[in-house]
């Protein structure tokens, strides 16, 4: 069973490339797993209409789900406190950038 925490916007969706940044800028490494299902390079940029990306910050593999006027960062039921805190980081990194927040 997974955890979510699910991010609002109230205008355009950021993108992926300032969402990176934005945890970057903070000290923090983040690695691409997966691109809408498809392996990714670490590095790999996803194309600019990406559905879902799998991320690790370091504590393990996170999904990131786009929809319309939101994003979900989902991990497992299972996860452990570092887990739980990148989904924290990343999920507020898209809040940030995106003018949104964390519901």
């Amino acid at each position: 069973m997974g955890m979510e925490c699910v991010v609002s916007f109230r205008a355009e969706d950021p993108t992926w490339s300032a969402i990176r940044t934005r945890i970057e800028s903070a000290g923090g490494t983040v690695q691409m797993r997966m691109i809408d299902g498809m392996p990714a390079f670490p590095d790999e940029e996803p194309a600019v209409d990406w559905r879902e990306l799998r991320v690790s910050l370091g504590g393990g593999m996170l999904t990131l789900r786009r929809e319309l006027g939101r994003m979900r960062v989902i991990i497992w039921g299972t996860a452990d406190e570092a887990l739980k805190r990148d989904q924290q980081t990343l999920a507020q990194a898209c809040a940030d950038v995106g003018g949104g927040f964390v519901a």
